[in-house]
């Protein structure tokens, strides 16, 4: 059989376990509403050049994803500001810091 090792979060939950009550109904709800919304989607229509398509198809094939996934992830951090990764951020800064 397979040891498992959990990491100190994972430790701390497993020894916590038995603190843990469950959350109340109205939260439940709350958060299962935000899950469903953020399952919604709408089919639109979208002309975009041609190079950029083929480009994009294939930057979405050396990733392992369906191109119309891509565009879906790329346009969702975009409108979430997240499209830059923090932890590149924070190297950048503390570089210039450096500097």
């Amino acid at each position: 059989m397979k040891t498992v090792k959990l990491d100190k979060e994972e430790l701390k939950i497993e020894n916590d376990f038995d603190q843990f009550k469950p959350a109340p109904k109205s939260v439940k709800n709350k958060f299962e509403k935000i899950i469903s919304e953020s399952r919604k989607s709408r089919p639109i229509s979208l002309r975009i050049n041609e190079q950029d398509l083929n480009l994009l198809k294939e930057k979405a094939s050396k990733n392992g994803l369906p191109y119309q996934t891509m565009i879906n992830v790329i346009i969702h951090r975009y409108v979430n500001d997240s499209f830059l990764d923090k932890d590149e951020i924070d190297k950048y800064l503390k570089f210039k810091k450096a500097i």
